[in-house]
C-alpha cells in the first residue's frame, strides 16, 4: 500500500513527462525536432514556462534522458526498464511514479503533443484546480455528425440540424492529463481502472493542440502547423 497523504505537507502539483525511447511507428519519437527543437525539450520548456508546477520530471526507462532533463533545469525519473517495452501500459509506469513521488495532483503533459500551447495548459491547470474532480482529461471538440456503430451520437435520423447547433463530440486528446495522487493510487491498490478513477471532468483543447504525433507524417503535419501556433502565442 502507498503511504498515507498529507497535502499540506507535500507537493502540490507535479508535471511528469512521460518519455519512452522505444517506438514501433516512430523511431525515438521523443527526440525527433520540430522547428529544430527536440519534442521532449519542447515540452519541458512548456512546463516550465507556465510557471504553475510545484516540480517536473522526465520519466523514462532510458537513461539518455536524465543529461537532457538536467541540461533543461528539471528531474529525471529512472523508472524500471520493464515499464518502457510495448507491453507495458500507461497506467503501470503512472502508477510506479506515483508511488516514488508524493503530490496532490500529477499532470501528465506529452511531449508528443508539442501544439499544446502554453495557454491551453494553464487552462487546463486551473481548470483542474476549480474543479471537484479526481481525473481530468483533454479533449478536441468536434461540432460535426458523428455516429458510433452505425447509430447518431450527437444527430438525429428524422432531421437535419445545422452543425453550427450541435452538441460537440468530446475526442479526448491525451495531450494533457491530471489525476489526483491519491484517488489514482487507491484504485490500483484496488485492482480497478486508475485512469478513470473517482470524478472525471473533461477540458476542452483547440484541434491543433490535439495532434499527436505517432507518426512520420504526424510529425510532417505538425512542422507545417508549427508556425500557425507560434504566431498565436505571439
Amino acid at each position: 500500500m502507498h503511504a498515507e497523504d498529507n497535502t499540506d505537507a507535500m507537493v502540490k502539483k507535479i508535471a511528469m513527462i512521460p518519455a519512452r525511447m522505444g517506438s514501433q511507428r516512430l523511431a525515438r519519437k521523443n527526440l525527433r525536432e520540430l522547428g529544430g527543437i527536440p519534442l521532449i525539450v519542447r515540452a519541458i520548456r512548456k512546463c516550465k514556462a507556465v510557471g504553475l508546477f510545484d516540480e517536473i520530471w522526465v520519466n523514462s526507462e532510458h537513461p539518455d534522458f536524465g543529461p537532457i532533463a538536467s541540461g533543461e533545469g528539471v528531474s529525471f525519473h529512472h523508472r524500471p526498464e520493464s515499464l518502457g517495452d510495448n507491453s507495458a501500459t500507461s497506467e503501470q509506469y503512472v502508477a510506479e511514479f506515483l508511488r516514488n513521488h508524493e503530490c496532490e495532483f500529477l499532470f501528465q503533459v506529452h511531449s508528443i503533443a508539442p501544439l499544446l500551447t502554453q495557454s491551453e495548459l494553464r487552462d487546463f491547470v486551473a481548470a483542474t484546480e476549480s474543479a471537484e474532480v479526481d481525473c481530468m482529461l483533454s479533449a478536441e471538440e468536434v461540432q460535426i455528425e458523428c455516429a458510433l456503430n452505425g447509430q447518431p451520437v450527437n444527430f438525429d435520423f428524422s432531421q437535419k440540424t445545422n452543425s453550427q447547433d450541435l452538441v460537440p463530440v468530446q475526442r479526448i486528446s491525451w495531450s494533457v492529463t491530471a489525476w489526483r495522487r491519491k484517488t489514482y493510487l487507491d484504485a490500483v491498490d484496488a485492482g480497478c481502472c486508475a485512469t478513470y478513477a473517482g470524478r472525471v471532468g473533461i477540458q476542452p483543447v483547440g484541434r491543433l493542440a490535439s495532434l499527436v504525433i505517432k507518426t512520420e507524417a504526424d510529425l510532417q503535419e505538425a512542422e507545417a502547423l508549427l508556425p500557425l501556433v507560434d504566431r498565436k502565442a505571439e
